[in-house]
């Protein structure tokens, strides 16, 4: 009877104990929380983004000394016992009760790995006899439903184990920079000693018991037989060297455009997916690309901002104010995506060098390391510092380093790896931003947001709306040779006046102050003539010329004034680059993409930039005799293929003969065009080969003046010069594909008249099937044009000759005009460039 009554009572409390039990079948479908990681092109590793570091890799995939140590450190009878360890729970009783008689000692616990899984998975840290029941109840069950190989992935997947790590996959790596399959012996260990508490064997705060923990470990594997003694005392004698890996972006210089990539992410997904889903995206970007556009920007930044002059430290300290000099500098941290640059305090100055002391590296706990390194300034490497008067004026010229250095003086440096001396630097006040595309698939192969994003998160090639200047003028161009128009087609470059609503007169004018009468489209583009370029807009209207700049993705509403034809609207570099690629491409859409493929934790391609259709993709076995599949490019044709080669042959005359010169330094076919927006507030070059696109903005990110002639061709073509040099340096000088049907017919570039080829100013223009040059010249806006009312022009009207200043030339009255966003007016195209 007191068997059965116990009995009754035991199985009354299981029973109570079961009834609100967590299913816990669910753990068949275990999905936890996974870091999604990006990928460059090549595969390398771009940047990761999560909640929690972890990475779920299944237990098959796992060396086997790793769930040796493990086992031997949690779980030495894992798999014999059946869930629970009597031997470990007798033994964990005993220790109770000495522990309540005697006052003395520390009460342990006796969990099994299964356990563990069943109170992190499906239960709460609750100490209570409930929960101990719920759990044993659980440990049975799940024993029941699953293997030890089931078992142990979850666990070896879920346990924290410190720096944030969640799982064994991502404690690898972020204590070692390792995968599983490349961690040492002793490695492995010190990742077993870390369940029982992470911060308890910190490797840099806590590293004697760490060690000492790691090496209890190999000794619990030697008991085990999993190791010999010499294995054991080998991997004893290894010192702990741990290299925690930052987080986030890892591909130098690249932040910005894994910022681009998650926002993209984001958009499709949701924050939740992005942290949490696991994805592996593979990007665009080509990493030497990408280091190639971060120095050549980098360069012109620096180049440009040292000819303004020297605007003085970061900062000044009080030498005798500390006792170590270290400490002056300690909290001040360059960006990691300026290096080489540190930071230095100036210890003392003669007349031919500044002695620095270099900022020391702080150790993982957070203190300063003992070494102190000290370095030299020449006077030669700081001989650029004149002092800065108001970006256009310089101090008088350096004669010795106290000129422009003092004791105390915090600055940046950069090694002279040819010295071992160190540069005098100066983070630029100007910034930029740089884009290189695949034209025939949109694919970004290299974006650079700026300077430095460790010094500013905004992203100029994507978020900054600035007026393109000159670099506006192919669309207008193009839009006449989709209307009638020639490369030979003669504009009048003279004066012209508009009349604005307040009786006022706009008299656009050309850059060099200066007209040059009749002028062919072909010569007007090269020299970049804003005043030919606004009398074709009011010859051809421009709600054409809008059209085409909606349909290339320029703008979205672009106002109907004559002053947008110099390109006083504001848009973005992604934009221009990519009507440029469009262009390029023959005039077929292009959508520009940071992504070309994701994946899903199961390896799934849930997204992909390219949608052509690949019907015949797939084959039962692969045989050389069989057919490339033939996939079809259902693109838009935005843009006249001949009118796109038409123009693209008028920007290659730019870099030949007009304002983009400096691109001739590649020694490669390249087009493209300059552009300067009023009073060089905005400089722009996006040039072309037949396979890449390049464009690049410089400006102050608060828009002002950057001095008289710094123009797109003087100070952005030699940085696109510099990237284009670096990047098809291997590349053959592959020329330009001419269509079909086009005719390449002598012109003369100034009269555009037919002309005998070889002799001088004669060049090979390009017409469309059935056009050729004229035997006379009719030359456009010769003469009084007179009308009243609207003109095609968008809202200008017309007046009669005789009513301006100017007498008998075209006069107009724009819209008024709009203050713009970028510090110019959009009424106003004089000076643009």
């Amino acid at each position: 009877m007191l068997f059965v009554a116990g009995a009754a009572g035991v199985g009354y409390v299981l029973w109570t104990a079961s009834k609100d039990l967590p299913d816990y079948t669910q753990l068949a479908n275990y999905a936890p929380p996974v870091m999604t990681r990006i990928y460059a092109a090549d595969g390398s590793m771009l940047a990761e983004y999560a909640e929690e570091r972890r990475l779920f890799v299944p237990v098959s995939q796992m060396p086997k000394p790793l769930i040796d140590a493990f086992t031997s450190a949690e779980d030495k009878t894992f798999f014999t016992h059946g869930g629970l360890d009597w031997m470990g729970i007798a033994a964990a009783a005993w220790r109770f009760a000495q522990v309540k008689l005697t006052g003395k000692g520390q009460i342990v616990g006796a969990s099994t790995i299964t356990q563990q899984v069943a109170k992190n998975f499906l239960l709460t840290n609750e100490r209570s006899l409930d929960r101990k029941l719920k759990e044993a109840i659980l440990v049975r069950r799940i024993e029941q439903t699953f293997t030890k190989d089931q078992i142990l992935e979850l666990y070896l997947n879920e346990i924290f184990l410190g720096l944030n790590s969640y799982g064994v996959a991502a404690a690898s790596l972020n204590y070692f920079g390792k995968s599983l399959d490349q961690l040492s012996l002793e490695e492995m260990a010190y990742l077993a000693a870390l369940p029982k508490g992470p911060n308890n064997y910190h490797p840099f705060r806590q590293k004697e018991r760490a060690i000492e923990r790691r090496n209890w470990v190999l000794v619990q594997m030697r008991e085990n037989g999993y190791i010999t003694e010499d294995q054991m005392k080998e991997a004893q004698a290894k010192p702990l060297v741990v290299t925690p890996r930052p987080f986030g972006a890892q591909l130098f210089n690249a932040e910005s455009f894994a910022e681009e990539v998650r926002r993209e992410l984001i958009g499709l997904y949701g924050k939740d997916k992005m942290e949490k889903g696991g994805l592996s995206v593979r990007t665009t970007l080509d990493p030497k690309l990408q280091l190639y556009a971060r120095q050549s920007l980098a360069r012109g930044l620096i180049n440009f901002d040292r000819k303004r002059g020297y605007r003085g430290p970061i900062a000044n300290a009080d030498l005798g104010a500390a006792a170590d000099w270290a400490l002056l500098i300690k909290n001040r941290k360059a960006p990691e995506d300026m290096a080489p640059w540190r930071i230095a305090v100036v210890l003392d100055v003669n007349d031919g060098e500044a002695t620095i002391g270099l900022q020391p590296n702080t150790q993982p706990d957070g203190v300063l390391a003992p070494e102190r390194e000290t370095g030299k300034i020449p006077l030669a490497l700081m001989s650029w510092a004149r002092a800065y008067i108001d970006g256009t004026a310089l101090g008088p010229e350096v004669k010795k380093a106290s000129d422009v250095l003092k004791p105390g003086d915090i600055v940046y440096v950069a090694p002279n790896k040819d010295t071992g001396q160190y540069h005098l630097m100066q983070a630029p006040e100007i910034d930029g931003a740089m884009i290189a595309m695949d034209p025939h698939t949109g694919r970004v192969l290299a974006l650079v947001g700026g300077f430095s994003y460790g010094r500013s998160q905004f992203n100029r090639a994507v978020q900054a709306l600035r007026q393109p200047g000159s670099s506006f003028k192919p669309i207008v161009y193009a839009a006449a040779l989709d209307n009638g128009y020639s490369p030979a087609s003669v504009i009048m470059d003279a004066p012209i006046e508009f009349k604005m609503p307040d009786g006022s007169m706009w008299k656009p004018k050309n850059y060099q102050n200066k007209f040059f009468g009749p002028s062919t489209l072909r010569r007007g583009i090269e020299q970049s003539r804003n005043v030919m370029t606004v009398r074709l807009a009011s010859e051809l209207g421009m709600a054409k010329i809008i059209d085409l700049a909606t349909r290339l993705g320029i703008y979205d509403k672009l106002p109907a004034e004559l002053a947008m034809a110099l390109g006083a609207g504001e848009t973005t570099l992604m934009k221009m680059v990519t009507a440029y690629a469009m262009i390029d491409n023959s005039g077929k859409r292009v959508e520009p993409t940071l992504i070309d493929r994701i994946q899903d934790r199961y390896g799934k391609t849930i997204y992909k930039h390219d949608k052509r259709d690949c019907a015949n993709c797939q084959a039962p076995g692969w045989s050389p005799d069989l057919p490339e599949p033939d996939l079809v490019d259902v693109s838009e044709q935005v843009m006249n293929p001949y009118t796109a080669y038409q123009i693209t042959s008028m920007m290659e005359g730019v870099v030949q003969r007009g304002t983009g010169k400096k691109i001739l330094a590649v020694g490669k076919p390249v087009a493209g065009k300059t552009g300067t927006s009023n009073d060089e507030r905005d400089a722009w070059f996006i040039g072309f080969t037949p396979d890449m696109v390049v464009g690049c903005y410089v400006g102050f990110d608060n828009p002002k003046p950057m001095g008289k002639g710094r123009t797109g061709g003087e100070l952005v073509a030699p940085i696109v010069a510099d990237f284009m040099k670096l990047a098809l340096k291997d590349k053959p000088a592959t020329p330009f594909r001419v269509p079909r049907a086009i005719e390449l017919i002598p012109i003369d570039a100034k009269s555009g008249k037919r002309g005998i080829f070889g002799q001088p100013g004669v060049i090979l223009d390009a017409f469309k099937p059935g056009d050729e040059p004229p035997d006379s010249t009719k030359i456009i806006g010769e003469g009084a044009i007179a009308a009243a009312g609207t003109a095609a022009s968008g809202g200008v009207m017309l007046v009669p000759p005789g009513q301006g200043d100017s007498g008998g030339v075209i006069s107009a009255a724009p819209a008024p005009q709009q203050p713009s966003a970028s510090g110019g007016l959009t009424g106003q195209g004089g000076g643009l460039y």
